[in-house]
């Protein structure tokens, strides 16, 4: 009778052992597998911001092989740049000049575009200053229509 029942203890304890044994294996099968895929993802979304960006910007920044640190490490390089950017669209839009070739209302909009493109920048412009510096900006053939605007501008 205590051997059966001793048998009995011995096959339950190794039934118990063995089944936290492969629930530990299972675990460890998981845990691999997502690492996997995580590395996974982060090679293909290395590979896409790689693909995606210019030669230039991706030749001068060292190889990562962490698509976030990738990341952060072209935002910090970069960040200075935002003022050469907002000053390199400030001097275009004043020197901009519609030169009579071409439609007037896309002159206007690429005028649009260029504060649009500094309001990004945290450069800040008014529609009011933008509809002046077309104004002013347009050849002496658009005189009339300069008048036109400026004596029937009701504020």
């Amino acid at each position: 009778m205590f051997q059966s029942f001793l048998g009995v203890w011995i096959w339950i304890l190794h039934y118990v052992s063995m089944s936290l044994l492969s629930s530990l294996i299972t675990v460890q099968l998981r845990k691999n597998l997502f690492m996997k895929s995580g590395e996974r993802s982060n090679r293909m979304s290395l590979m896409i911001i790689k693909h995606s960006i210019s030669d230039t910007i991706r030749d001068a920044m060292p190889e990562e092989e962490n698509a976030k640190k990738f990341l952060s490490q072209i935002a910090d390089r970069y960040v200075a740049s935002e003022k050469a950017e907002a000053c390199t669209l400030l001097s275009k839009l004043v020197t901009m000049r519609y030169n009579g070739k071409g439609n007037i209302r896309e002159y206007i909009m690429e005028m649009s575009n260029l504060v649009t493109k500094m309001k990004a920048l945290k450069l800040e412009f008014s529609q009011e200053i933008l509809v002046y510096l077309v104004l002013i900006l347009l050849p002496t053939q658009f005189g009339p229509f300069k008048i036109n605007y400026n004596t029937q501008r009701e504020k």
